[in-house]
């Protein structure tokens, strides 16, 4: 009796029609604007997004700029080649009742460089804790307030549930949230929603796209980070000091 049922669904499937592709694609239409995406294309960020001021970057963006809710992981092969300068055009447009936090950053960040490209000092946090939890805790904080235009957090070492932690929070409070990581990390897999390989190139920053919805990136964008919105080569830095324009 087994093998006959079996026999019968089989041929059943056999004798039942196939899917017609003009139902499956008025099923697609009928879908909200932005919720499918062809692997070929790069697709629509689903929220707000902020341009970074470098054209050649936001036209291989979703949405054409950095994610407002999300979390945004910058891989670097070592501080100081020029990470700093490509986010001073979005830190410039900081508006005047919020903050931009920085945690744990390696050195002290330059401020004539800052205060040349626009940057509000009076608005700028620096946090510096001194346990790897507590730096954690501190991020998600900042992210959650909703009183933040941007968070920047140095982490060394962070596992896939920290990483989870920040991603719902930016999310949660549409805030940007730019996390520093060492390159090496660069073959971990990472809920967020960006991943950015930094390195200095010639007097370039050279940025590799390693994870943005839609099909990965064939070839590294050269940027000259000096030149975003006008700003100018700061004078050299101290060695206690994190030189932001390059």
């Amino acid at each position: 009796m087994v093998s006959s049922a079996l026999r019968i669904a089989a041929d059943d499937r056999q004798h039942s029609p196939a899917p017609q592709p003009g139902a499956a694609q008025s099923v697609l239409a009928g879908l909200p604007a932005g919720s499918v995406w062809q692997a070929g294309r790069i697709a629509q960020h689903p929220g707000a997004v902020h341009p970074t001021g470098f054209s050649a970057l936001d036209a291989e963006l979703p949405g054409g700029g950095w994610p407002a809710g999300a979390l945004i992981e910058l891989l670097l092969e070592r501080p100081g080649v020029g990470e700093l300068s490509l986010l001073l055009p979005v830190l410039a447009r900081t508006p005047p009742d919020q903050w931009i936090v920085w945690l744990a950053p390696p050195l002290l960040p330059y401020a004539p460089a800052l205060a040349r490209a626009g940057v509000p000092l009076t608005r700028l946090l620096i946090v510096r804790p001194e346990q790897a939890q507590t730096l954690l805790w501190a991020t998600r904080q900042a992210a959650v307030s909703g009183s933040c235009a941007a968070v920047l957090a140095w982490m060394g070492r962070i596992d896939n549930t920290g990483l989870r932690r920040l991603q719902l929070a930016a999310e949660e409070s549409a805030t940007p949230l730019f996390l520093f990581r060492p390159g090496a990390v660069a073959g971990q897999s990472s809920p967020a929603a960006l991943r950015l390989a930094l390195a200095a190139r010639d007097g370039l920053l050279e940025v590799r796209i390693l994870k943005r919805r839609g099909p990965p990136s064939s070839r590294p964008i050269l940027l000259a980070v000096h030149a975003a919105d006008g700003a100018r080569p700061a004078a050299e830095a101290a060695p206690d000091r994190l030189d932001t324009v390059r």
